[in-house]
């Protein structure tokens, strides 16, 4: 139990979540601002188009395959180190890709960036769980941060935009410091490094096939984008990251100091939750990807324009996640508000699939933006809550590391999933044709694979919506929080 005036960080919590706002909100955009700006990267350092995907996919690779170990470095050494190291790392990896003169040094510094991210975000997380102990505030602070790990993409595409067309590509890695580096320095007089009495070893072959798992898998997914789901390196790969991470959880079972101790996730609210940060992540991945293709390539918008199109979704995200999950998940706990919440955003799915080569953004695109905002607000800002809920301290970070992990290997998994998915059904729009198609035929081909992909999306959230339903209690102990208090928060 935990009193809010024997929290060091209590008096101050409110300029402590702005930081960790921003560092998350750094994080995250680095998924999307390194898109905008990598034509002109490719054009400046000459590399082919089969060598660019490895700028985005170094990042999500060291990211997606350290999460886990860096949320248990910081309950081990404390956050505030962690959180510190994180962003200093993170803006000295962003700096060398700035610099970059080679492809190969720009592929290092993702990677980089990507071992960095690892470190600072599931501190962040968890620092905010044991920041905030008041039920209320505890509901506004995670409201908060779920709109910023969702809107944070939207921003980095137009921030990426408006760096790339006004400055240069580079200034889409400069900027981090701008980010970083304040962030540090006032972490470094706000924060009390916490480490947890009970230290233990960390668990070398859990984090071995934890790891090289995750990083297998991560690994398959990124390469069906590029050579197909039949290919021997993604079967191979991908089957080796389900045997690795298997073995990791038999691991799990018998350590005596687990890397991801196994009450974290067997908890019916907190495993629905995670479950619903991956199936929401590959859903808004699909978004980002496809109608930024569907602006750009088809209605003719600039980057700065496309960025700025996604502005509604992002205002309905902070609208949703830090109005209507502070009122109502006190007081009616998780299942209504992430199924509904998923429910919702397949509605906005649906209307999207609507779009055709001709239409207009405000008629069939805004709509469909709006609502998916709204529902995914209600999801992000429940489920971030729910499942770093009830954790003890000592596991803060690997809880919170765990919802990092699902969001980007949920994101990989929809990513590669509805690519390959819109790319056959453009295939299929297009058989029977002899020689060059018809332009128009082309466009209205390519527009079929976004709508198609769209589809697929409203499944995935409407299937989420269900299942998560079921999975999730009606009643959960975050009603119970409402009413006793602070001294519920860690259970």
């Amino acid at each position: 139990m935990q009193e809010p005036h024997s929290n060091p960080h209590h008096a101050k919590r409110w300029l402590i979540l702005c930081i960790i706002g921003i560092a998350q909100l750094m994080v995250v955009l680095d998924v999307t601002i390194v898109n905008i700006a990598l034509p002109s990267a490719q054009e400046a350092l000459e590399f082919s188009n089969d060598q660019r995907q490895w700028v985005i996919t170094a990042y999500a690779l060291a990211f997606g395959s350290l999460l886990l170990l860096g949320g248990r470095i910081g309950d081990l050494f404390g956050r505030k180190r962690t959180f510190v190291v994180g962003l200093a790392g993170f803006a000295g990896a962003s700096a060398l890709g700035g610099l970059a003169q080679s492809f190969e040094v720009l592929v290092a510094a993702r990677a980089l960036q990507g071992v960095f991210g690892a470190l600072l975000a599931p501190a962040a997380l968890s620092l905010l769980t044991t920041t905030f102990v008041d039920p209320q505030e505890r509901a506004k602070a995670f409201g908060v941060f779920g709109a910023v790990a969702v809107g944070g993409g939207a921003i980095g595409l137009l921030l990426g935009g408006a760096l790339t067309e006004y400055l240069n590509w580079r200034w889409c890695l400069y900027v981090n410091l701008v980010f970083a580096v304040p962030a540090a320095l006032a972490a470094m007089s706000l924060l009390h490094n916490d480490v947890s009495e009970h230290r233990s070893r960390i668990d070398v072959p859990g984090t071995m096939f934890a790891s090289t798992g995750l990083f297998a898998f991560v690994y398959g997914l990124a390469n069906a984008q590029t050579h197909g789901w039949t290919d021997t390196l993604t079967v191979g790969t991908l089957v080796a990251g389900v045997v690795l991470l298997s073995g990791f959880v038999l691991i799990q079972r018998r350590s005596h100091n687990p890397l991801l101790p196994l009450r974290v996730v067997l908890d019916r609210d907190r495993g629905g939750s995670f479950l619903a940060i991956g199936l929401s992540g590959a859903g808004v991945f699909g978004i980002f990807l496809f109608l930024t293709y569907y602006l750009q390539q088809t209605l003719g918008f600039s980057p700065i324009e496309t960025g700025l199109a996604f502005l509604p979704m992002t205002f309905a995200i902070i609208v949703s996640a830090t109005t209507a999950s502070t009122k109502l998940l006190p007081k009616i706990g998780p299942r209504l508000l992430i199924g509904g919440g998923m429910l919702i955003a397949a509605a906005g799915m649906l209307s999207l699939t609507g779009v055709g080569v001709d239409t207009a953004y405000a008629s069939h695109v805004l709509p469909g933006l709006t609502i998916i905002g709204a529902g995914l607000g209600l999801v992000f800002g429940s489920a971030m809550a729910t499942a770093t809920f009830g954790v003890q301290p000592s596991d803060a970070g690997v809880a919170s590391a765990m919802v990092s992990t699902m969001q980007q290997i949920g994101g990989s998994i929809g990513t590669a999933l509805l690519s390959t998915l819109a790319a056959s059904a453009v295939t299929s729009e297009l058989a029977g044709v002899v020689g060059s198609p018809d332009p128009s035929l082309l466009a209205q081909a390519t527009v079929h694979g976004y709508t198609t992909a769209f589809w697929w999306a409203a499944g995935i959230y409407a299937v989420g919506g269900i299942v998560c339903t079921a999975l999730l209690t009606t009643r959960s102990r975050m009603v119970a929080m409402d009413a006793a208090g602070p001294a519920l928060v860690h259970g």
